[in-house]
């Protein structure tokens, strides 16, 4: 079977999704985003006004961004133009352009159009709307998975209100999936449902299509319900909704960073994972916790370097899944270590001050001599060898360039090794105070 003869039913008719067909008509008919439809709410309140506004609708997939626009073109007794930045061009736009023209001039009727996606398209394409934007010419709503302040030009972005479209919650879906289940004249128990609502993933197009996918399968089986097992063993189960090149993939990985620097082994182990079920290479993971180790924990437990690193080797010889455990071992080992980013601080501060200084000349005393010249010349000279002084060290001896007080950019906790280390380090100060020369 060709795949546009998946598109009809058996008489020919042309099979239209279940998601399609349950679209709300009606801004009473979404489910969800309370918090931009409840009384009093910022979408909510722009319907009671009859006065369209143009806006940037920022969610993940199947939480009804298409949905919403057209629902507020409808209210609004707006023309509704509908154009795709994955298929649409300069063409397109302007084509749109026209119709909004001539709906305004021959029809009087306000337009509202609708861009999907609209971050895939370029500055130029972005920048395409705006003097008709500011004109009135049409109403602007974009939609996009991805964070706008990147995605969206600031000029098109200082034009238009984001709002945020959340995930569906758990009776936001169930409310959904009875919906389709009762669509499709099939009766499905509440097992039944919290698993398709599980397996949707707060996706509401998702979960419809897995009712059509279930009620389908019932058809053919002659069944008139179903249950759990029954959607156990004919739903597909995607992967969990992430973009290894989004915001999605970058807000997860901060997560996993902040709870290894927060030292919650459980939170670090979630977050590792569920990057992992979502598609992420587990060797970025590794890498990841090769930065932590020197960044969050650095000095307080050198150990933790380390374990990172042969944490990576581990994987790039086992593979998946066996080596993911090492990667799970170091993940809970850097939770658990104790933290200091003394050494990160000290690294950033010493680059700043270099940035901005003179190229100060290395002191004579501590300059290689390797030819006779190099020594009449005084390089060398006075140089203290550090292991023939008391305690292996030449108390009072300067090794920053003439006239650079000491900086003091590193500066030891007083956790883990680094506990060790402050002690020694105001040790040796102690000795250079003794000597004069500190």
């Amino acid at each position: 079977m060709t795949a546009s003869a998946d598109l009809f039913s058996p008489s020919g008719e042309v099979h239209v999704p279940l998601a399609e067909r349950l679209r709300p008509r009606r801004v009473e008919d979404v489910v969800g985003q309370r918090h931009l439809l409840g009384e009093g709410r910022p979408l909510a309140v722009a319907l009671a006004s009859h006065r369209p506004h143009s806006m940037i609708l920022w969610g993940p997939p199947g939480v009804g961004k298409t949905t919403l626009a057209r629902l507020l073109a409808g209210a609004f007794g707006a023309e509704f133009i509908a154009i795709s930045a994955v298929l649409a061009g300069v063409k397109e736009i302007r084509d749109a352009v026209d119709r909004a023209r001539l709906a305004r001039d021959a029809h009087g009727r306000a337009t509202i159009l609708f861009v999907d996606e609209v971050h895939r398209f370029n500055k130029a394409q972005q920048d395409a709307f705006l003097p008709h934007v500011e004109s009135g010419l049409f109403t602007f709503i974009g939609a996009t998975t991805e964070n706008p302040s990147f995605e969206v030009n600031g000029a098109l972005l200082s034009r238009a209100q984001v709002y945020v479209l959340e995930s569906l919650g758990e009776e936001d879906l169930d409310t959904l999936v009875a919906r389709g289940f009762e669509a499709e004249g099939l009766d499905a128990t509440a097992e039944a449902r919290k698993r398709i609502a599980q397996y949707a993933d707060g996706d509401g197009r998702r979960a419809l299509n897995l009712v059509e996918q279930v009620s389908g399968a019932a058809r053919t089986a002659a069944r008139r319900g179903a249950d759990a097992d029954f959607v156990e063993s004919v739903a597909t189960r995607s992967g969990r909704r992430f973009d290894k090149g989004g915001e999605n993939f970058y807000d997860q990985i901060s997560a996993l960073h902040k709870s290894v620097r927060g030292s919650d082994p459980d939170a670090a182990l979630y977050w590792m994972v569920r990057m992992l079920d979502g598609g992420a290479d587990p060797r970025y993971l590794s890498r990841r916790m090769i930065r932590m180790a020197t960044e969050d924990v650095g000095l307080a437990d050198p150990r933790a370097l380390e374990i990172a690193v042969r944490a990576a080797e581990v994987y790039e010889r086992l593979g998946t899944p066996e080596g993911e455990l090492a990667l799970a071992e170091c993940v809970v080992y850097l939770a658990v270590a104790p933290k200091s980013n003394a050494v990160y601080r000290a690294y950033g501060a010493a680059r700043e001050f270099v940035s901005k200084d003179a190229s100060r000349p290395v002191p004579l005393h501590l300059r290689n001599a390797p030819t006779r010249l190099m020594k009449d010349l005084g390089y060398g000279k006075g140089y203290r060898y550090a292991h023939d002084e008391a305690g292996g060290y030449a108390a009072g001896e300067s090794y920053l360039p003439e006239g650079m007080d000491p900086p003091g950019w590193y500066e030891p906790t007083d956790r883990g090794l680094e506990a060790k280390i402050r002690e020694k380090l105001a040790w040796l100060r102690r000795r250079d105070e003794e000597s004069g020369g500190g």
